[in-house]
């Protein structure tokens, strides 16, 4: 938190970009975002995506490339909207994909391709 500055600054000093990456749990904006989409990282959407004061996470979302997002849980913390302030359980990244499809205006079925094609290109 509070140190994006620092982390893309170590990310370039160590060539962070040779090998790639996720930015875990995005909670920047569109210029960090798009600082490290240059360095060859993905941008991983967890439940704090559908919280209503995330419209700086909402607007990346809606911005990265389709073949560089991630969805992912963080459970047991930060459960999507309607389970905010529970325990997150795996089950509950349909929300987020569900959230996000709608931010991007495509169907579930897209999310899921999109994101699972990312995950296998990623880790292999």
């Amino acid at each position: 938190r509070e140190a994006k500055v620092d982390t893309l600054r170590i990310l370039k000093e160590e060539k962070a970009g040779e090998v790639g990456g996720v930015m875990h749990c995005f909670t920047e904006d569109w210029d960090t975002a798009k600082q490290a989409l240059d360095l060859g990282f993905y941008i991983s959407f967890s439940g704090i995506v559908t919280f209503a004061s995330a419209a700086k996470i909402q607007e990346v979302a809606k911005k990265v490339p389709p073949n560089r997002y991630l969805i992912e849980t963080d459970s047991p913390y930060l459960a999507p909207i309607p389970y905010r302030g529970k325990p997150n359980y795996p089950a509950y990244v349909r929300k987020v994909a569900e959230f996000i499809g709608n931010l991007r205006s495509i169907p579930l079925a897209k999310v899921a391709a999109e994101s699972g094609e990312n995950y296998h290109r990623l880790f292999g």
